[in-house]
């Protein structure tokens, strides 16, 4: 099975948006194995992604120049890396300064998941319960609604 990854620099300091990030990656488990990194700042996201050793599959930054899809095309990328054989898939979220040129280069894929600028603590949240809806689609559940 595809593990997903969320890796975000900073740490969320809302007690309340902490608890929904948390419930979304509960949610997620019986779907998908997923791991959720809080890093320090976007060195240390970098330092993540570079690190080809760990062979971990594609590399999906959140950014405001990237892809709009919608829910079904999310699903539909973690399904066309699961079937391809990905160990993970990994979906990072930069700090307040968002991403370099060379690092939107070196990504796999390019996700907005909006034209709106959110602040990236929200991003985090929407991403969550995106995966979430993307597993549950993928698993056959009734969650996502048409």
């Amino acid at each position: 099975m595809t593990r997903l990854a969320v890796v975000a620099a900073g740490k969320l300091r809302d007690a309340g948006l902490q608890a929904l990030c948390d419930d979304y990656v509960r949610r997620i488990q019986p779907f998908a194995p997923l791991e959720h990194l809080e890093l320090r700042d976007a060195p240390g996201l970098r330092a993540r992604w570079n690190d080809r050793s760990r062979g971990l599959g594609p590399r999906v930054l959140l950014d405001e120049r990237g892809e709009q899809i919608d829910s079904r095309g999310l699903a539909r990328w973690i399904d066309t890396w699961r079937s391809g054989g990905a160990r993970q898939v990994s979906f990072y979220i930069g700090d307040a300064d968002g991403f370099t040129g060379e690092d939107r280069d070196g990504a796999d894929r390019l996700l907005a998941l909006s034209r709106l600028t959110l602040p990236h603590r929200l991003a985090r949240l929407i991403l969550l319960e995106q995966l979430y809806r993307a597993a549950t689609m993928l698993a056959g559940h009734p969650y996502h609604h048409d």
